[in-house]
């Protein structure tokens, strides 16, 4: 099963928190972050969207961060991924 948004919708896949730090340190689960990466799965194809044309900025594959409780979770085929409007991606990790 595949899920194709509509509009100014990506649905991302959130990525695992870090357990270590770069330097090998163990992290506690109290201690790490909630993670705000995801990595995108598909995106829509932009278009007018309330009275404004959208054009999509972001592609499948590209790691971004995304707002902290943006967009709707849906659970397919055991796998957890987050349908969130472009402007809810605020960045573009770039390696």
């Amino acid at each position: 099963m595949t899920i194709k948004p509509l509009s100014d919708k990506v649905v991302v896949k959130k990525m695992e928190a870090q357990e270590t730090t770069k330097s090998g340190i163990i992290l506690s689960a109290g201690a790490q972050q909630k993670p705000s990466y995801a990595e995108v799965i598909a995106v829509g194809p932009g278009g007018v969207v309330d009275g404004n044309e959208v054009k999509m900025l972001v592609e499948v594959g590209q790691k971004v961060i995304i707002r902290d409780y943006a967009g709707t979770t849906v659970k397919i085929e055991d796998e957890e991924y987050i349908i969130v409007r472009q402007d809810d991606i605020v960045a573009i990790v770039e390696d």
